[in-house]
Protein backbone atom coordinates (compact mmCIF):
# COMPACT_ATOMS: atom_id res chain seq x y z
CA UNK A 1 0.00 0.00 0.00
CA UNK A 2 1.57 3.37 -0.87
CA UNK A 3 2.44 5.93 2.04
CA UNK A 4 -0.65 8.48 1.10
CA UNK A 5 -2.74 5.84 1.43
CA UNK A 6 -1.46 4.27 5.01
CA UNK A 7 -1.81 7.46 6.39
CA UNK A 8 -4.99 8.09 5.25
CA UNK A 9 -6.79 4.55 5.30
CA UNK A 10 -8.26 4.97 9.23
CA UNK A 11 -9.54 8.38 8.25
CA UNK A 12 -10.83 7.34 5.00
CA UNK A 13 -15.04 8.30 5.07
CA UNK A 14 -17.27 6.30 2.72
CA UNK A 15 -18.26 7.52 -0.41
CA UNK A 16 -21.23 8.91 0.36
CA UNK A 17 -19.55 10.71 3.63
CA UNK A 18 -17.43 12.65 1.24
CA UNK A 19 -20.50 15.13 0.00
CA UNK A 20 -21.98 15.67 3.10
CA UNK A 21 -23.69 19.67 3.25
CA UNK A 22 -23.49 19.40 -0.31
CA UNK A 23 -27.34 20.70 -1.70
CA UNK A 24 -27.86 19.62 -5.31
CA UNK A 25 -28.80 21.99 -7.13
CA UNK A 26 -27.61 23.72 -11.01
CA UNK A 27 -23.90 23.97 -11.53
CA UNK A 28 -23.07 27.23 -12.57
CA UNK A 29 -24.18 27.72 -16.34
CA UNK A 30 -24.56 24.05 -17.00
CA UNK A 31 -27.05 21.43 -16.69
CA UNK A 32 -24.59 19.17 -15.26
CA UNK A 33 -25.40 18.30 -11.43
CA UNK A 34 -22.00 17.26 -9.50
CA UNK A 35 -22.37 15.21 -6.58
CA UNK A 36 -20.68 17.42 -4.45
CA UNK A 37 -21.91 20.82 -5.08
CA UNK A 38 -19.12 24.17 -5.68
CA UNK A 39 -21.59 26.23 -7.53
CA UNK A 40 -21.33 29.97 -5.65
CA UNK A 41 -18.73 32.65 -3.87
CA UNK A 42 -16.10 31.76 -1.52
CA UNK A 43 -14.09 34.21 -0.15
CA UNK A 44 -10.38 32.79 0.60
CA UNK A 45 -10.17 34.34 4.05
CA UNK A 46 -7.44 36.71 5.07
CA UNK A 47 -5.14 35.64 7.96
CA UNK A 48 -5.82 38.53 11.04
CA UNK A 49 -2.96 39.37 12.95
CA UNK A 50 -2.15 41.17 16.06
CA UNK A 51 0.33 43.77 16.62
CA UNK A 52 2.93 41.42 17.16
CA UNK A 53 2.27 39.47 14.65
CA UNK A 54 0.63 36.56 16.11
CA UNK A 55 -2.81 35.03 14.41
CA UNK A 56 -5.47 36.76 16.45
CA UNK A 57 -8.13 33.68 16.64
CA UNK A 58 -10.76 36.05 18.29
CA UNK A 59 -10.51 38.21 15.00
CA UNK A 60 -11.01 35.65 12.62
CA UNK A 61 -13.87 34.49 14.78
CA UNK A 62 -15.67 37.49 14.56
CA UNK A 63 -14.75 37.58 10.92
CA UNK A 64 -16.09 34.58 9.73
CA UNK A 65 -19.28 35.25 11.88
CA UNK A 66 -20.25 38.21 9.73
CA UNK A 67 -18.86 36.68 6.40
CA UNK A 68 -21.90 34.18 7.71
CA UNK A 69 -25.01 36.74 6.97
CA UNK A 70 -23.82 37.01 3.63
CA UNK A 71 -24.81 33.77 1.34
CA UNK A 72 -21.73 32.47 0.37
CA UNK A 73 -21.11 29.10 -0.58
CA UNK A 74 -18.40 28.69 1.61
CA UNK A 75 -14.86 29.77 3.00
CA UNK A 76 -11.77 29.00 2.12
CA UNK A 77 -9.04 29.22 4.55
CA UNK A 78 -4.82 29.05 4.02
CA UNK A 79 -5.11 30.01 0.63
CA UNK A 80 -2.69 32.32 -1.06
CA UNK A 81 -4.41 35.35 0.26
CA UNK A 82 -3.86 33.78 3.95
CA UNK A 83 -0.76 34.26 4.04
CA UNK A 84 0.22 30.42 4.17
CA UNK A 85 4.02 29.99 3.43
CA UNK A 86 4.32 32.19 6.51
CA UNK A 87 2.02 29.86 8.63
CA UNK A 88 3.54 27.29 10.79
CA UNK A 89 1.97 24.01 10.48
CA UNK A 90 0.28 23.88 13.76
CA UNK A 91 -0.79 27.43 13.55
CA UNK A 92 -2.88 26.17 9.73
CA UNK A 93 -4.33 23.37 12.07
CA UNK A 94 -5.37 25.74 14.14
CA UNK A 95 -6.45 28.28 12.42
CA UNK A 96 -9.28 25.60 10.15
CA UNK A 97 -9.98 24.43 13.65
CA UNK A 98 -10.99 27.87 14.49
CA UNK A 99 -12.97 28.87 11.46
CA UNK A 100 -15.08 25.71 11.76
CA UNK A 101 -16.29 25.97 15.06
CA UNK A 102 -17.41 29.64 13.74
CA UNK A 103 -19.06 28.70 10.20
CA UNK A 104 -22.42 27.21 9.90
CA UNK A 105 -22.71 23.37 9.01
CA UNK A 106 -24.30 23.96 6.20
CA UNK A 107 -21.13 26.44 4.69
CA UNK A 108 -18.45 24.22 3.00
CA UNK A 109 -15.04 24.83 4.47
CA UNK A 110 -12.24 24.42 1.78
CA UNK A 111 -8.53 24.53 2.78
CA UNK A 112 -4.98 25.19 1.36
CA UNK A 113 -2.97 21.70 2.25
CA UNK A 114 -0.36 22.01 -0.69
CA UNK A 115 3.20 21.06 0.50
CA UNK A 116 6.07 20.97 -1.97
CA UNK A 117 6.56 17.40 -1.45
CA UNK A 118 4.10 15.06 -1.84
CA UNK A 119 4.20 13.22 1.18
CA UNK A 120 4.29 16.79 3.88
CA UNK A 121 0.62 17.30 1.28
CA UNK A 122 -0.82 14.00 2.27
CA UNK A 123 -0.08 14.22 5.88
CA UNK A 124 -1.57 18.27 5.93
CA UNK A 125 -4.17 16.93 3.99
CA UNK A 126 -4.77 14.46 6.65
CA UNK A 127 -4.77 17.14 9.09
CA UNK A 128 -6.90 19.28 7.55
CA UNK A 129 -9.77 16.74 7.02
CA UNK A 130 -9.44 15.83 11.01
CA UNK A 131 -10.19 19.35 11.40
CA UNK A 132 -12.87 20.02 9.78
CA UNK A 133 -12.27 20.69 6.42
CA UNK A 134 -14.83 19.37 3.83
CA UNK A 135 -12.71 19.95 0.80
CA UNK A 136 -8.53 20.07 0.36
CA UNK A 137 -7.17 23.13 -2.00
CA UNK A 138 -3.78 21.92 -3.51
CA UNK A 139 -1.46 24.42 -4.76
CA UNK A 140 0.97 23.72 -7.79
CA UNK A 141 3.91 22.42 -5.99
CA UNK A 142 6.30 25.01 -7.74
CA UNK A 143 10.33 25.05 -6.24
CA UNK A 144 11.43 23.35 -8.50
CA UNK A 145 9.51 23.91 -11.24
CA UNK A 146 11.65 23.10 -14.20
CA UNK A 147 10.98 19.72 -13.10
CA UNK A 148 7.41 19.63 -12.56
CA UNK A 149 6.61 18.13 -15.84
CA UNK A 150 2.55 17.06 -16.53
CA UNK A 151 3.60 13.43 -15.54
CA UNK A 152 5.35 14.36 -12.14
CA UNK A 153 2.33 16.35 -11.55
CA UNK A 154 -0.48 14.10 -12.33
CA UNK A 155 1.94 11.32 -10.46
CA UNK A 156 1.74 14.34 -7.16
CA UNK A 157 -2.20 14.93 -7.29
CA UNK A 158 -2.88 11.18 -8.12
CA UNK A 159 -1.18 10.21 -4.79
CA UNK A 160 -2.82 12.91 -2.85
CA UNK A 161 -6.52 12.20 -4.19
CA UNK A 162 -5.82 8.47 -3.48
CA UNK A 163 -5.19 9.16 0.23
CA UNK A 164 -6.88 12.37 1.04
CA UNK A 165 -9.92 11.07 2.91
CA UNK A 166 -11.71 14.45 1.35
CA UNK A 167 -12.20 15.92 -1.76
CA UNK A 168 -9.29 17.60 -3.36
CA UNK A 169 -9.29 20.79 -5.43
CA UNK A 170 -7.04 21.05 -7.96
CA UNK A 171 -5.36 25.12 -7.27
CA UNK A 172 -3.25 26.78 -10.25
CA UNK A 173 -1.67 29.76 -9.35
CA UNK A 174 0.70 31.25 -11.60
CA UNK A 175 1.19 34.65 -10.38
CA UNK A 176 2.55 33.43 -7.61
CA UNK A 177 4.36 29.92 -8.20
CA UNK A 178 5.03 30.64 -11.97
CA UNK A 179 3.49 27.16 -12.90
CA UNK A 180 0.16 27.10 -14.45
CA UNK A 181 -1.15 23.19 -13.98
CA UNK A 182 -0.95 21.92 -17.97
CA UNK A 183 -4.04 21.30 -19.26
CA UNK A 184 -3.10 17.95 -20.15
CA UNK A 185 -3.12 17.37 -16.40
CA UNK A 186 -5.92 18.99 -15.56
CA UNK A 187 -8.10 16.65 -17.90
CA UNK A 188 -6.19 13.67 -16.77
CA UNK A 189 -7.21 14.23 -13.41
CA UNK A 190 -10.60 15.24 -13.71
CA UNK A 191 -11.17 11.20 -14.56
CA UNK A 192 -9.73 10.93 -10.85
CA UNK A 193 -12.94 9.92 -8.24
CA UNK A 194 -11.53 11.93 -5.51
CA UNK A 195 -10.74 14.88 -7.70
CA UNK A 196 -13.73 17.21 -7.89
CA UNK A 197 -12.61 20.44 -9.64
CA UNK A 198 -10.01 23.09 -9.72
CA UNK A 199 -9.20 26.85 -8.95
CA UNK A 200 -7.88 28.66 -11.62
CA UNK A 201 -6.16 32.36 -11.12
CA UNK A 202 -4.52 32.70 -14.65
CA UNK A 203 -7.31 34.48 -16.19
CA UNK A 204 -7.33 33.10 -19.49
CA UNK A 205 -10.86 32.60 -20.17
CA UNK A 206 -9.65 30.30 -23.69
CA UNK A 207 -7.76 27.53 -21.11
CA UNK A 208 -11.08 28.41 -18.63
CA UNK A 209 -13.53 27.40 -21.08
CA UNK A 210 -11.65 24.47 -22.50
CA UNK A 211 -11.21 22.91 -19.21
CA UNK A 212 -15.46 22.90 -18.78
CA UNK A 213 -15.60 21.60 -22.19
CA UNK A 214 -12.65 19.09 -22.21
CA UNK A 215 -13.83 17.84 -18.65
CA UNK A 216 -17.58 17.90 -19.40
CA UNK A 217 -18.36 13.86 -19.06
CA UNK A 218 -16.64 13.81 -15.62
CA UNK A 219 -17.98 14.89 -11.97
CA UNK A 220 -15.46 18.20 -12.11
CA UNK A 221 -16.22 21.80 -11.65
CA UNK A 222 -13.82 24.96 -13.10
CA UNK A 223 -13.78 27.67 -10.22
CA UNK A 224 -12.55 30.94 -10.88
CA UNK A 225 -9.38 32.39 -8.87
CA UNK A 226 -10.68 36.01 -9.30
CA UNK A 227 -13.53 37.96 -9.18
CA UNK A 228 -12.40 40.68 -12.38
CA UNK A 229 -13.44 37.61 -14.30
CA UNK A 230 -16.19 36.17 -12.91
CA UNK A 231 -18.77 36.75 -15.47
CA UNK A 232 -16.70 35.83 -18.07
CA UNK A 233 -15.43 32.78 -16.06
CA UNK A 234 -19.34 32.47 -15.97
CA UNK A 235 -19.95 32.68 -19.58
CA UNK A 236 -17.98 29.78 -20.28
CA UNK A 237 -19.54 27.07 -17.76
CA UNK A 238 -17.59 27.75 -14.20
CA UNK A 239 -18.82 26.71 -11.41
CA UNK A 240 -18.05 29.36 -9.01
CA UNK A 241 -15.79 31.92 -7.73
CA UNK A 242 -12.68 31.91 -4.72
CA UNK A 243 -12.38 35.43 -5.64
CA UNK A 244 -10.02 37.86 -2.88
CA UNK A 245 -12.96 40.75 -3.42
CA UNK A 246 -15.48 38.72 -1.62
CA UNK A 247 -14.18 39.22 1.82
CA UNK A 248 -14.69 43.21 1.29
CA UNK A 249 -17.52 43.23 -1.43
CA UNK A 250 -19.40 39.70 -0.35
CA UNK A 251 -22.65 40.92 -1.26
CA UNK A 252 -22.34 42.24 -4.81
CA UNK A 253 -19.97 39.12 -5.38
CA UNK A 254 -22.56 37.08 -4.29
CA UNK A 255 -25.53 39.73 -6.42
CA UNK A 256 -22.77 39.38 -9.28
CA UNK A 257 -23.51 34.98 -9.20
CA UNK A 258 -27.08 35.22 -8.71
CA UNK A 259 -27.62 37.51 -11.97
CA UNK A 260 -25.14 35.29 -14.02
CA UNK A 261 -27.28 32.47 -12.86
CA UNK A 262 -30.35 33.68 -13.60
CA UNK A 263 -29.24 35.01 -17.04
CA UNK A 264 -29.57 38.25 -16.53
CA UNK A 265 -26.57 39.46 -17.96
CA UNK A 266 -27.04 43.33 -18.92
CA UNK A 267 -26.91 43.79 -15.04
CA UNK A 268 -24.47 41.49 -14.45
CA UNK A 269 -22.15 43.29 -17.11
CA UNK A 270 -23.00 46.49 -15.13
CA UNK A 271 -22.57 45.39 -11.88
CA UNK A 272 -18.71 43.61 -13.41
CA UNK A 273 -17.52 46.25 -14.90
CA UNK A 274 -17.68 48.25 -11.17
CA UNK A 275 -15.70 45.41 -9.60
CA UNK A 276 -13.27 45.31 -12.28
CA UNK A 277 -10.59 47.86 -10.69
CA UNK A 278 -11.87 47.27 -7.63
CA UNK A 279 -10.63 43.35 -7.50
CA UNK A 280 -7.39 44.67 -9.46
CA UNK A 281 -6.28 47.20 -6.33
CA UNK A 282 -6.73 44.54 -3.43
CA UNK A 283 -5.04 41.88 -5.57
CA UNK A 284 -2.05 42.60 -8.13
CA UNK A 285 -2.18 46.17 -7.66
CA UNK A 286 -1.60 46.59 -3.61
CA UNK A 287 -1.88 42.99 -2.82
CA UNK A 288 -2.60 41.40 0.83
CA UNK A 289 -1.77 44.67 2.59
CA UNK A 290 -4.17 46.10 0.22
CA UNK A 291 -6.79 43.94 0.83
CA UNK A 292 -6.64 43.60 4.74
CA UNK A 293 -6.95 47.43 4.48
CA UNK A 294 -9.90 47.48 2.48
CA UNK A 295 -11.80 45.08 4.87
CA UNK A 296 -11.27 47.61 7.56
CA UNK A 297 -13.63 50.11 5.71
CA UNK A 298 -16.38 47.75 5.23
CA UNK A 299 -16.02 46.67 9.33
CA UNK A 300 -14.46 43.48 8.98
CA UNK A 301 -11.10 42.81 10.86
CA UNK A 302 -7.75 43.57 8.63
CA UNK A 303 -4.97 44.34 10.75
CA UNK A 304 -1.04 43.78 9.44
CA UNK A 305 0.64 41.32 7.50
CA UNK A 306 3.16 39.61 8.54
CA UNK A 307 6.39 40.06 7.69
CA UNK A 308 8.51 40.80 5.29
CA UNK A 309 4.62 42.36 3.59
CA UNK A 310 5.00 45.81 4.75
CA UNK A 311 1.95 48.07 4.88
CA UNK A 312 0.95 50.83 2.14
CA UNK A 313 2.19 53.69 2.28
CA UNK A 314 -0.30 56.76 3.03
CA UNK A 315 -0.66 57.45 -0.74
CA UNK A 316 -0.96 53.62 -1.74
CA UNK A 317 -3.87 53.81 0.74
CA UNK A 318 -5.41 57.01 -0.71
CA UNK A 319 -5.21 55.52 -4.20
CA UNK A 320 -6.95 52.68 -2.66
CA UNK A 321 -9.65 54.41 -1.28
CA UNK A 322 -10.37 56.44 -4.52
CA UNK A 323 -10.55 53.42 -6.03
CA UNK A 324 -13.36 51.85 -4.15
CA UNK A 325 -15.07 55.75 -4.08
CA UNK A 326 -14.75 56.17 -7.96
CA UNK A 327 -17.08 52.59 -8.76
CA UNK A 328 -19.28 53.78 -6.17
CA UNK A 329 -18.46 51.23 -3.00
CA UNK A 330 -17.32 53.86 -0.60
Amino acid sequence: MALGARLAASLRPAPAALHRAAPRHCRGLSSAEPSFNLGGIFPPLATPFSPTQEVDYAQLEGNVRRYARIPFRGLVALGSNGEYPYLASQERVEMVSCVRRALPRDRLLLAGSGCESTQATIELTVSMAEAGVDVALVVTPCYYRGAMTTAALIHHYTEVGDASPIPVVLYSVPANTGLDLPMEAVITLAQHPNIIGIKDSGGDITRMGLMVHKTRQEDFQVLAGSAGFLLASYAVGASGGVCALANVLGDPLCQLDHLCRTGQWQEARDLQHRLIEPNAAVTRRFGIPGLKKAMEWFGYYGGPCRAPLAPLSPAQVEELRSTLSANGWL
